[in-house]
This record gives structure tokens, sequence and C-alpha cells, in this order.
């Protein structure tokens, strides 16, 4: 029989977790976001580089200048801001545009914390060994086939994401924060994975 956390505690340890992250890179917490950066690290390092080149004002009022000039073959007269004094705080950000994710290096050591989390967890508690199936019940209720079993979780593992993509979000991102925010979006999106979890358990546990 395995032990769970109380409800509670496991509730205390999630809302932690999500202002903790909030409050230490002023970004929403989110799983698969912070997946499909890291996977296109290339893409959203350069970005990365670009939006540091321009979070400075002076920097962005020059580049505009010197693209207009080569653009229309005139240096057009446009002020430059006088000094630091003159540049609004900005992190990188414009006033009322959605914020950018958090920096990629952030992402990238959340998922590791995740993984190393979990095996702390596992073998700190004598529980850590490695298999390669979904357990009993999954074998009663599913199949006992073990290539059928794999192209199952394979299948599974691909509605999910793209399930996650197409709803802009996981149940993380929508769930924790998106909801904790009261988007409108986001209790839309948690309100039909939750339902969708619900009747499907229902099914596999009173139906087959």
């Amino acid at each position: 029989m395995t032990a769970y956390w109380p409800w509670w505690a496991g509730a205390v340890g999630l809302a932690v977790l999500t202002i903790g992250y909030t409050l230490a890179t002023d970004r929403s917490f989110g799983v698969s976001g912070a997946w499909e950066r890291v996977l296109h690290w290339r893409r959203e390092a350069e970005l990365e580089r670009r939006e540091a080149e321009f979070t400075d004002e002076r920097t962005l009022v020059a580049a505009l200048g010197v693209a207009t000039a080569e653009h229309f073959g005139t240096v057009p007269a446009v002020p430059v801001p006088p000094g630091p004094a003159a540049v609004p705080a900005t992190d990188g950000r414009r006033s009322g545009a959605h914020p950018r994710p958090a920096p990629l290096v952030t992402q990238a050591v959340l998922l590791v914390s995740i993984f190393v989390g979990g095996l702390i967890a596992a073998v700190t508690s004598g529980r850590f060994h490695i298999r390669f199936d979904m357990g009993a019940g999954y074998r009663h209720l599913v199949t006992g086939n073990p290539v059928a079993m794999v192209a199952l979780l394979f299948a599974g593992g691909v509605l999910v994401g793209f399930g996650t993509r197409l709803a802009g979000g996981c149940s993380s991102g929508h769930g924790l924060n998106g909801c904790g925010r009261l988007s409108p979006v986001s209790l839309v999106a948690t309100a039909t994975f939750f339902g969708t979890a619900v009747a499907v358990s229902f099914l596999l546990w009173k139906v087959i």
C-alpha cells in the first residue's frame, strides 16, 4: 500500500512552490512552457540576447535610427534620451505588454529540479527501482502486452502534448497560476481537463 501525503500538505507544498517561483522570477509557473523553451534553447537564447540589447531605451532608439537610415538612405533626426535618468525601468518589457517567460536557465533548472526532487524522494523512501510498465493496476485494466503498453503510452503522451499546446498551457500553468489569477481561459481549461480526467477515471474503474 503506497503512503501519500495528506491532501492539505500537498496543497501547502504546491502553494509554496507556485508563489515562490512567481516571487523569484516575476513570471508564472508552468512546466510545459519551460519544456518547450528548453527543447528550442538555441532560438530562445537568441531571443534573450536580442531583448537584452534593447533593454536600454537609448540603444533601442539608436538601432531604430540605423534601420530607418538603411531603409530610406537618409539619417533621420531621432532624439536620443540624454542619460539613464530619462530611461524608464522596463526590465526588457513594454508597459502593458505580455511579459516574456522566465530566463531560459531558470526554466532549465526548474525541469532538472523536478527530476532530481522525485529521484531524492524515491531513494530516501526506499521505494526506488527501475520499471518499464505502469504497474499491476494498469496491466489489469488496460493491457499486459509490453508492446501494446509502450504504444499506448506513446500515443497518450503525444495527445497530452498536443492538448497542452492547443490549450496554451498544462495543468500547472492553468490550474495553479491561471486559476489563482482568475484567468477566464485558465478556468475553462482547468474545468475541461479535470472534468475529462474524472470521467475517464470513472470509466476505467466502474465500467471496464
